[in-house]
């Protein structure tokens, strides 16, 4: 198990997606597939649909908030978010949605993608499944 800091209650489990570049969910995320379309990330194409998405931090418009709750009512959202240092925008997104989300992981060595981990926004743990 994986101490980390909550930040919005629930818990989620999935695959990982792991980024190590920030996501602006405004005009880098498409709310209706969950595909990343920001021609310039490393993740253009992927689809965070029902993943656990681990990134270092948010970047972009106060309006990504409103995307990440856009793909929640669209069934487009991950199940959980995992920040090395989450920012008001992506956190209030998270909360809005009722998206599981944690930062500030003790540990990040074997948070690797298509790892399946459950992430619990109520104790502030990943756990590695």
């Amino acid at each position: 198990m994986i101490n980390c800091r909550n930040i919005s209650k629930g818990k989620g489990k999935g695959e990982l997606i792991v980024s190590s570049e920030p996501i602006s969910f405004l005009g880098g995320v498409n709310p209706e597939n969950g595909e990343i379309i920001d021609p310039n990330h490393e993740l253009k194409g992927e689809i965070i649909k029902d993943k656990v998405l681990f990134i270092p931090g948010g970047k972009g418009s106060t309006v990504g908030s409103y995307v990440i709750f856009q793909m929640k009512k669209n069934n487009t959202a991950p199940k959980a978010i995992i920040c090395l240092n989450a920012e008001p925008i992506i956190a209030t997104g998270a909360i809005m949605s009722d998206i599981p989300m944690v930062d500030s992981p003790e540990d990040t060595q074997n948070l690797v993608d298509g790892t399946l981990v459950e992430v619990d926004g109520n104790e502030g743990t990943i756990t590695i499944l």
